[in-house]
Formats: C-alpha cells, sequence, structure tokens
C-alpha cells in the first residue's frame, strides 16, 4: 500500500475554512446567497421552517464531507508532491473542472435547475477548492 502524509491539522482548518465559506456565501444577506434562494426554489419561510426543523445533522454532515474532501486532496498533494500555494491551486482547478463541474452539470441538464443555480454552486465549489489547495499546499510545504 501506498504510504501518504497527510497534515490533519491542515485537513481540520479545510474543514473549518469550508463551514465559514459556506455561511457566508449562502447567507441571505449577500447577494449570492438570495439569489441562491430564489434559483434553488427556496423561500423565507421555506429557510425559517428547515431552521427551526433542526440543522444541527445537516451543518454535521456538511463539516464531514468536508473532512473527506480535504483528506483526499491530501492525498492529491502528497502523490503530486505539491509544496507551493501555485501547485496546490493549480492542482484544485483541475480537479474542480474534472470532477466537481460534471457532476454538478448534471443538475441542469437532467434536474431542470437553472444556469444560475450552477454558477452558484460551482463557482462555491471553486473558491472553497482553491481555499482547500492552498491551506494544505501551505501545511505540506
Amino acid at each position: 500500500m501506498i504510504e501518504v502524509a497527510v497534515s490533519w491539522g491542515a485537513i481540520v482548518l479545510c474543514g473549518v475554512a469550508a463551514m465559514v465559506l459556506g455561511s457566508i456565501w449562502y447567507s441571505p444577506m449577500t447577494p449570492i446567497g438570495r439569489a441562491w434562494i430564489k434559483e434553488s426554489g427556496h423561500t423565507k419561510e421555506s429557510m425559517e421552517k428547515a431552521m427551526k426543523q433542526g440543522m444541527a445533522w445537516r451543518y454535521v454532515l456538511a463539516f464531514v464531507g468536508s473532512l473527506v474532501t480535504a483528506y483526499v486532496i491530501s492525498h492529491f498533494a502528497d502523490y503530486l508532491v505539491v509544496k507551493n500555494l501555485n501547485d496546490g491551486m493549480t492542482m484544485v482547478f483541475w480537479l474542480w473542472l474534472g470532477i466537481a463541474v460534471p457532476i454538478l452539470l448534471g443538475d441542469v441538464l437532467w434536474d431542470n435547475k437553472t444556469w444560475k443555480l450552477f454558477a452558484i454552486n460551482a463557482g462555491y465549489q471553486l473558491v472553497l477548492l482553491l481555499v482547500m489547495g492552498s491551506i494544505i499546499a501551505s501545511m505540506n510545504g
């Protein structure tokens, strides 16, 4: 089995960064967040109802998912010997373009989601992966 060196501190920091970025990106207080609410078919009332029903498990699962993403990115960084910011950001850009974009494209093609919603979600994924790639490259270097 291939030995992989990962920085657990970087992985946890990536998870925290994902939660902070997501709370800002999708916040109803930001233009992007308001557009996301509209494009995804939510209303102020449906968002309030979801909050009352308890969103803790959703946040826990989102955090765990972010940790998994950061762990996998750490593997790629180790395999590719990523040691600087430019290499980390380049690596995650290609992962975004080749994995995240085609997956999100399915929402437009098969689930009748709008291109605007695609752009909001794909933009979030790109920024998130660039942040994660930066953190991992900086802490592995």
